[in-house]
């Protein structure tokens, strides 16, 4: 297959190395050459342009059987979401419709989910999140979703929970820098998928998905806050951080979710066996690898 990897970068890389190793021809876009070489040494051609701009996509070297749709906003706001998201999407629609592509799969995120009862959460659950930002993903993937219904565009939507693994994981990385805070009691409920198997899921996809459908791609265990932090400190051997003060959870409490992602229909629908089925196998292969670099300089805490 000639395949497209649509902002080939944390995810993209390693997706494009796997598909290459398969027997694919790989092609990677971002907006800038910068990153030409890192794509190169993974078996992918680099390509350079910018989906808000249709004018770039018609200079892009297709057709293409898959494309992927990893694109980030670099952690923008409402407008730079509505830009790459949404009109970056109606860009890649109107210049791939008339191809044709075998499947499209795009990523999105379990923020789409707005629940705050910790409750579980699948495929079929409410999408109606408070952030402006995440309503965009919601008409991202509504724009898709109906385009595959009424035009038979072959898209598959997976909505990704938090991404960790090599150099990535939030929590994990401020808790090393000893910058981490205990949320409220730590009662929320965090949502994690290791790096390796949202690879996996995504060729999952290409292979088996449905046009038109919905996958949760996440790990086995939604685990609490305080779970997640206590296990990092009898593994690391260094104190819990201390828990947040009254003024900084009032400011994170805006916009903050609580719920359990299933991933039952990833397995069951798309047989996808997870690597890291839980993030203590996942920050375990983290830890050691941290540990063989040299990159984890930590002198346990007296006890």
């Amino acid at each position: 297959m000639r395949v497209l990897i649509v902002g080939c970068g944390y995810v993209g890389i390693p997706l494009g190395a796997e598909l290459v190793k398969l027997g694919h021809e790989v092609f990677g876009l971002r907006r800038s050459a910068d990153g030409d070489a890192e794509l190169t040494a993974a078996g992918i051609k680099p390509l350079v342009g910018d989906i808000t701009r249709a004018e770039d996509l018609a200079k892009l070297p297709g057709p293409f059987d898959w494309v992927v749709n990893t694109v980030s906003s670099s952690k923008g706001g409402e407008e730079e979401y509505r830009q790459v998201y949404l009109q970056g999407t109606r860009n890649l629609i109107e210049w791939l419709g008339p191809t044709a592509l075998k499947k499209y799969v795009y990523t999105s995120s379990t923020s789409v989910y707005g629940q705050t009862d910790g409750s579980v959460v699948k495929e079929s659950s409410p999408t109606e999140p408070a952030s402006a930002t995440s309503k965009l993903l919601v008409e991202t993937e509504n724009l898709l979703i109906n385009t595959a219904q009424t035009q038979k565009f072959p898209a598959v939507v997976l909505r990704v929970a938090g991404i960790y693994g090599p150099e990535r994981g939030h929590l994990f990385l401020q808790y090393l820098r000893g910058e981490a805070r205990i949320a409220g009691k730590g009662e929320r409920i965090i949502n994690m998928i290791h790096r390796d198997d949202v690879v996996t899921s995504i060729i999952a996809a290409l292979k088996s998905g449905r046009a038109g459908e919905v996958y949760n791609v996440s790990d086995d265990e939604p685990v609490a806050q305080i779970h997640f932090f206590r296990w990092l400190s009898e593994t690391l051997g260094k104190w819990m951080p201390p828990f947040a003060t009254e003024e900084e959870n009032a400011a994170r409490k805006r916009g903050l979710t609580n719920k359990k992602i299933s991933n039952r229909r990833l397995k069951m629908e798309l047989g996808v066996a997870l690597k890291h089925p839980t993030f203590r196998q996942g920050y375990t292969a983290e830890i050691l690898r941290l540990e063989r670099s040299g990159g984890l300089d930590i002198k346990p805490d007296v006890r």
